[in-house]
């Protein structure tokens, strides 16, 4: 009888770790080796407010320079030629109709553009204009982030250096998810033609991949939820601090109602 005692908590034991295992573990059924399809030529696509930096270089750095300024002029004096550096870069915001206002060539829409398609019609647009005959454009996001939010080691909002971020990288950048975080309930919030959409990810499946919010987003929210666990645990401790608050307060009304009577 002993023994079969012992058995069944071996087995109550062994289930339970593999329940565990399973709420912690990232793409579960994927065997070493798989193939897994991932979204092909993802590209970051431009969105209102979002701030730019274009720059234009020709083999003839003085008809360039009207367009790597505010004021859309300048002047070079002599031989002395001026060059753009990252302290100098001018940033652009895309406005509220999705239009950027270039020096020289005016507006531009961008909105729904990668920035590579949007180097080339800044390109397309000074050729035809007669301004340069040979401009090199370069178009980066100047400023990209995403929040990481719930039950993660360190939430907070997080600047970024490349548009190709994946939901795995996001969590990295949060130091990763706390014991209590559900692999399986991963909402990002995001912001889309004036609306917030919310799509729950499942981080446990290998379908994750195909999900479009695998990459991210300028300005999308990734909230880890806590799983039922942490939730248990903190409701216990709400009714505990209640119970213990109403005890003490209930021992100090005693207290006061002894003293008086004496």
């Amino acid at each position: 009888m002993k023994y079969y005692k012992l058995l069944l908590i071996g087995i109550a034991i062994l289930f339970a770790s593999c329940n565990a295992q399973e709420r912690v573990l990232y793409l579960q059924g994927v065997e070493s080796g798989s193939e897994i399809q991932i979204p092909e030529n993802y590209v970051m696509r431009i969105k209102p407010l979002d701030q730019l930096t274009v720059v234009v270089n020709s083999k003839e750095p003085e008809l360039a320079l009207p367009f790597n300024t505010s004021t859309g002029f300048s002047s070079v004096s002599g031989t002395q030629s001026t060059s753009i550096t990252s302290s100098t870069l001018q940033v652009l915001t895309v406005d509220s109709e999705g239009y950027l206002d270039m020096p020289v060539i005016g507006r531009v829409f961008c909105t729904g553009l990668s920035r590579d398609e949007l180097a080339e019609k800044i390109q397309n647009m000074i050729i035809n204009g007669g301004y340069i005959a040979d401009p090199k454009v370069n178009v980066r996001f100047a400023q990209l982030s995403i929040s990481v939010l719930g039950e993660v080691n360190t939430p907070g909002h997080f600047n970024i250096q490349r548009d190709n971020i994946t939901i795995f990288d996001a969590l990295a950048m949060a130091k990763d998810m706390t014991i209590y975080g559900s692999r399986e309930d991963v909402a990002v919030i995001r912001e889309k033609d004036g609306k917030r959409i919310v799509t729950k990810l499942d981080l446990r499946s290998p379908d994750i991949f195909s999900s479009p919010c695998y990459y991210l987003e300028q300005n999308d929210i990734v909230i880890v939820s806590p799983n039922k666990y942490k939730a248990a645990t903190a409701e216990i401790n709400q009714n505990r601090s209640f119970w213990i608050s109403l005890a003490s307060t209930g021992i100090s009304l005693a207290t006061l109602v002894m003293t008086i009577i004496r």
